[in-house]
């Protein structure tokens, strides 16, 4: 059987120049450089596994100068550079027989030996007396309002208690705690009773489970497509259509390895259905509040999504957002979507939002203990109702 870590059947290495050219021009990441890995379009890796789980290659000739975790984190981009260096710290990469640090330079030409899976150090999730906005709960899960800024969960890359901190997790430990209650284990110490989740600066509605039995069938009901995610966003510019569909796949950016990216043909399958609520012209230009409906529940996807329609949720810097909304240019500022004028001022101050315009706003699913339908809705918070209104104040609705 192949190994899942495999690299996919046909040419298993290719440029990523046209990946570095998609995202020219989009703000980076205030974090160091990796270094690109630039190879020959004709270029194939060959990657193999015995019996015994031991994956072989040879390092390819553009490798020369890279350091090995970052050569590995290119050649093997299922797995995160982080899990290249336990792999590495653990003895389990060897190199010409030998087995050297991360930070040892490739000369290109090496064989190299990556022998089974990385296991990182477990944690174990601690309690914390941190507030909930529990939206509904009963003997079987809970539907909690997270808020931006709180992770679900520590990373499984996590190696120290200051990571394993803050979390919905800690909170969720606190507070059932008090209700002589246990949240379910089927997703392991680090993440107890955690069936899907939201990214760090996403709130809004998340379900949990408090026992083993109602986790599976949760995870089967998101599986099989049957809760209804309803979120809502704010991007930049005006959407076309009022209804629009995207279906792009989804896989990790090979170039910037925190982003996600639809321009690869190996992604898993995502789709998003979204709807215009308001079109809002301001001195700021234009923005559109969406409704959007996922199927499909990969990481990063309506942010990916909409970045792909080229209208960036607001604040999301990651995928091309502004740091600073600065008031648009005199000709910008005086055209409606519409094309009729505006009267608006180009005085204003910037404006500055803190998180990602995007809140998951509705949940809805059968009970998988009761068989009723549980609807659940998150209301929009503060920061968002407050950076909303102050758009709105300068502005007349367009459409």
């Amino acid at each position: 059987m192949p190994s899942k870590n495999m690299l996919p059947k046909g040419p298993r290495r290719q440029s990523v120049r046209a990946e570095y050219r998609a995202t020219r021009g989009v703000e980076p990441e205030p974090e160091v450089a990796v270094p690109v890995l630039d190879l020959d379009e004709d270029t194939e890796l060959r990657l193999s596994e015995d019996g015994d789980g031991v994956r072989t290659f040879t390092a390819d000739a553009a490798a020369a100068g890279m350091r090995l975790d970052a050569y590995l984190a290119q050649a093997l981009p299922d797995i995160s550079r982080a899990r290249v260096q336990l792999l590495i710290e653990a003895g389990q990469v060897r190199v010409d027989g030998l087995t050297p640090k991360g930070k040892h330079k490739l000369r290109g030409g090496e064989a190299i030996e990556v022998e089974g899976e990385p296991h990182p150090e477990p944690l174990h999730a601690i309690a914390e007396d941190i507030p909930l906005d529990i939206l509904y709960e009963d003997n079987y899960l809970a539907v909690v309002n997270k808020p931006a800024g709180m992770m679900v969960h520590a990373g499984a890359g996590a190696t120290d208690d200051a990571r394993n901190r803050g979390t919905l997790v800690n909170a969720l430990l606190h507070h059932l705690a008090k209700l002589d209650a246990e949240l379910s284990t089927v997703g392991g110490d680090l993440r107890p009773g955690i069936v899907h989740r939201l990214d760090k600066q996403t709130s809004g509605a998340i379900v949990v489970a408090k026992d083993d039995a109602t986790h599976r069938k949760l995870g089967q009901m998101f599986a099989d497509r049957r809760v209804a995610k309803t979120y809502i966003a704010l991007v930049h510019g005006a959407l076309a259509k009022d209804n629009v569909t995207v279906n792009l796949p989804i896989a990790r950016d090979l170039v910037r390895r925190t982003r996600m990216t639809t321009r690869r043909p190996d992604g898993r399958s995502a789709v998003s259905h979204i709807r215009v609520l308001e079109r809002l012209a301001t001195p700021y230009g234009a923005f559109t509040l969406v409704e959007v409906r996922i199927e499909t529940g990969r990481t990063h996807q309506i942010r990916v999504h909409m970045q792909s329609l080229g209208h960036p949720v607001v604040g999301d810097t990651l995928y091309g957002a502004p740091r600073s909304i600065v008031p648009a240019t005199p000709k910008r500022a005086n055209q409606h979507p519409t094309g009729a004028a505006s009267q608006h001022p180009t005085e204003a101050e910037p404006l500055h939002l803190e998180r990602n315009f995007l809140h998951a706003a509705h949940l809805e699913f059968v009970h998988p203990q009761t068989g009723k339908l549980l609807a659940v809705d998150a209301p929009l918070p503060a920061e968002l109702t407050e950076f909303l209104a102050l758009l709105r104040t300068e502005h007349a609705p367009v459409g």
